[in-house]
């Protein structure tokens, strides 16, 4: 009889200890990785995707599943994401259009309370999605205009709106980026010094768009000597849309930038705060000081160039192009 009990409770166990093992499989935060085109090969996706996806799945935290669309012109017969699978959506795409029905589809997932991260030239991409650019806050390039509407960034510690005309977009050489914090309370960046170094990256500029429900985490200062604008441009802001929550980081260029551990932490803990609105994560060793860059030789080496060293591909500037280059 002993023997029988004993055999229950090891059966109890296995259960109970299967049943943990499952649930806590569930309790990952489940992410959808948008990515399969770009405005050029400057912004190279096959290498920047993977990244991504290393950099969510490496805390623990995410379940991140990849869907590739087709280019602008191609078969959308065959992509159609669930969005309604997700807890939240990393783009990696800069798309010019998608078909109405998909558009829709999407709109209707983040004004539900699904949330969205768009990670650098994704605020590239539809530039004729209304609500896409009301999603974004602020974008460049892809014939945006005053149209689109106005440049927001800061001057002397002040929000400027700035309804002047003009093309959207534009960036110096890829230099590091001085990161200025400013909203430090937002779970976001709480615990992040003001001040702190990102990689080599493009500092976009000439950002325009409706900025509507959008608050900017931290800014940087576009230098006129790298051909930049003179102001403080945002670099990470956060948006609602409906009952979704929007993380937007315009950092992130290639593996380079994306290897920055100020880029890694902030990308992380932003998608975890899309997601859930709250942010469990802690500050890693080694994070970036007001004049220090630091970043992982693991992330650079997932780009198959990174041994040759930088090549014209990543030395190229690309400054104040004009919109349809982009």
């Amino acid at each position: 009889m002993k023997q029988g009990v004993n055999t229950i409770w090891a059966v109890v166990a296995c259960v109970l200890l299967w049943g943990s093992a499952a649930s806590a499989a569930t309790d990952h935060i489940r992410v959808l990785l948008l990515d399969g085109e770009s405005a050029g090969p400057y912004h190279n996706w096959q290498v920047t995707t993977p990244i991504l996806k290393k950099e969510l799945e490496e805390t623990g935290l995410f379940d991140v599943t990849v869907a590739t669309a087709p280019h602008v012109d191609g078969d959308f017969s065959n992509f159609r994401p669930k969005f309604g699978d997700y807890q939240v959506v990393v783009s990696n795409l800069d798309s010019a259009d998608w078909p109405s029905e998909l558009r829709s589809e999407f709109e209707q997932f983040v004004r539900d309370g699904g949330g969205f991260v768009s990670v650098h030239a994704a605020d590239n991409a539809f530039p004729n999605w209304p609500a896409y650019n009301e999603m974004e806050g602020i974008g460049g390039w892809r014939g945006r205009t005053e149209t689109a509407g106005p440049r927001w960034y800061l001057k002397d510690g002040k929000l400027v709106s700035d309804t002047s005309p003009g093309s959207a977009g534009a960036h110096g050489a890829r230099l590091p980026i001085q990161i200025t914090v400013r909203e430090p309370e937002h779970p976001i960046m709480q615990g992040l010094p003001t001040l702190w170094m990102h990689a080599p990256d493009e500092l976009y500029g000439i950002l325009r768009g409706p900025g509507k429900n959008m608050t900017i985490l931290a800014t940087a200062h576009s230098d006129p000597r790298n051909r930049g604008t003179g102001n403080d441009e945002p670099m990470l802001m956060v948006l609602k849309f409906g009952k979704g929550r929007i993380f937007h980081t315009t950092l992130g260029h290639d593996a380079v930038a994306l290897s920055g551990v100020g880029f890694i932490t902030t990308f992380q803990r932003g998608t975890e705060w899309a997601a859930t609105g709250k942010v469990t994560q802690k500050i890693p060793p080694g994070f970036p000081t007001a004049n220090t860059v630091s970043y992982r030789v693991d992330i650079s080496e997932m780009d198959p160039d990174y041994l040759k060293g930088q090549t014209k591909a990543t030395t190229q500037p690309a400054t104040m192009a004009q919109p349809s280059k982009k």
